[in-house]
């Protein structure tokens, strides 16, 4: 008798790739073909930024995770195939963005995701 593989989401990757920063490991959740909409107050619902694939996705990344400032996975609850998360951060200077995500999933991997983001002004 064999095991099957597992295609459930790693959450415990997700919480070490947001909180440690690690832009190369939050990238290894996505499918090739992922694509991320992002809303917020310069990209709005009827605008949103649309961002696609993994190229486009790590380049996204790398950006968010390389500013100066911390990031913590507040929430996570996986339901099947989609995934939705809290994520706080702070500047140094005390600025907070406070961001929730919904995921569709494909055998483990992120195929969508929609960000929204607020941040103080």
């Amino acid at each position: 008798m064999g095991t099957a593989a597992s295609t459930a989401f790693d959450t415990e990757a997700l919480r070490r790739g947001i909180e440690g920063q690690d832009a190369a490991a939050l990238l290894t959740l996505y499918a090739d073909d992922a694509e991320v909409r992002v809303v917020d107050r310069n990209t709005q619902p009827s605008h949103p930024m649309v961002i696609h694939g993994r190229d486009e996705i790590g380049t996204m990344l790398t950006d968010v995770y390389g500013r100066d400032m911390t990031h913590h996975l507040d929430q996570c609850v996986v339901d099947g195939d989609h995934v939705a998360f809290t994520e706080s951060c702070e500047y140094p200077d005390g600025v907070k963005v406070l961001s929730n995500s919904m995921l569709s999933l494909r055998d483990g991997r992120i195929t969508e995701q929609t960000l929204i983001q607020a941040w103080d002004e």
